[in-house]
């Protein structure tokens, strides 16, 4: 499936609830609540939350699921403003491959 086929899907979801009337500053708001959940996994995983010291092991599946929601969250409020994400990415990614040789960015990452 095509990113533009998962975006019209999304949007689908979200009209079929009514969810396609929530002002974009609310999704948002949700959308960063999700990406929190993200940033305490990786900040477990990476060791600066230690697990049994006050904090505990999040599961793989709840990251999974973590991520779909904020791709949704995403998505939405990229309908609202009427984004196709496929065509917009795939543009910028000509741009950036255009701006930042991956030559040059393989070498420096060597360091």
């Amino acid at each position: 499936m095509h990113l533009r086929e998962i975006q019209e899907k999304l949007d689908k979801f979200d009209k079929a609830r009514g969810w396609d009337r929530f002002p974009a500053s609310l999704v948002f708001s949700h959308l960063i609540e999700e990406l929190g959940e993200i940033s305490r996994y990786i900040t477990i995983k990476e060791g600066y939350k230690v697990i049994g010291m006050g904090h505990e092991a999040p599961k793989k599946e709840d990251l999974n699921r973590e991520f779909a929601q904020a791709f949704n969250l995403f998505t939405q409020i990229a309908n609202t403003f009427g984004v196709d994400l496929e065509s917009a990415i795939l543009s910028e990614l000509e741009i950036m491959e255009e701006r930042f040789s991956a030559e040059e960015w393989s070498e420096h990452m060597k360091k």
